[in-house]
């Protein structure tokens, strides 16, 4: 049988060479996710700018771009790789609602807090001064949020801010009672007119104890006389 080939006993371990350079691959691979430097990744972030880019909703107070996210995770343990898909998810999260608003009113800011994604509407773009009845412009805004809670897993808060100016309506007795009722006027659009879950909705008013900025204009208190719809950090499985 001198013309058959004869098997190289050595063969094997050219398989095995091709293993060992995939697996040195894969764990360099998760070494680096799990130790990736701030600046690092704020630059990879900047190829998503392109596509969903700055979240420019407000000329007054915070424009939220996505590298912001970054800054929220100056230490390396947060980036461990059992957290990348809720920081994944919170990109997705942002994008989605900055697209579905990318053509309504631009006094709405967005923000990440240790509650949550916050979106506020300040001034008069859901309720008039004074008054808790939703305006019939705030439906279309309204409806636009309903498809992002629809599209996610968070728990909504719905909370009412005030300016500091007293109370001259007899219908309530403080600031507080009328930021809490504008709270509720935006929980009932989205339960009785939408038929949104109540299990996922907490609501809330803080009155004029929480401004974001000096009550010394107009400009300032428009800006305080807010309300806030807060999707709440997914809790940790």
């Amino acid at each position: 049988m001198s013309g058959e080939e004869k098997n190289d006993p050595n063969a094997w371990m050219v398989t095995f060479a091709d293993l060992v350079m995939l697996l040195l691959t894969f764990f360099v691979l998760l070494l680096t996710m799990s130790s990736m430097d701030t600046k690092k990744l704020r630059d990879l972030m900047t190829h998503f700018n392109a596509s969903t880019g700055v979240l420019e909703l407000s000329g007054a107070g915070k424009v939220y771009d996505l590298g912001e996210f970054v800054n929220k995770y100056n230490d390396s343990d947060s980036l461990l790789v059992v957290d990348q898909k809720h920081f994944l998810t919170k990109i997705k999260l942002v994008s989605n609602i900055k697209n579905m608003l990318k053509d309504e009113n631009n006094d709405i800011t967005l923000s990440d807090d240790e509650r949550g994604i916050s979106l506020t509407f300040h001034g008069n773009i859901l309720f008039d001064t004074g008054n808790t009845t939703l305006r019939k412009e705030a439906y279309p805004v309204l409806d636009v949020i309903v498809d992002a809670i629809e599209g996610c897993a968070n728990n909504i808060l719905i909370m009412g801010h005030s300016d500091n100016t007293p109370i001259k309506d007899e219908r309530y007795r403080s600031n507080w009672e009328l930021s809490t009722y504008r709270g509720i006027s935006v929980l009932d659009y989205f339960l009785m007119k939408k038929g949104l879950s109540p299990s996922r909705f907490s609501v809330g008013g803080a009155g004029s104890s929480r401004p974001l900025y000096p009550n010394t204009n107009q400009k300032n208190r428009s800006l305080n006389r807010r309300v806030e719809i807060v999707f709440k950090h997914l809790k940790e499985i």
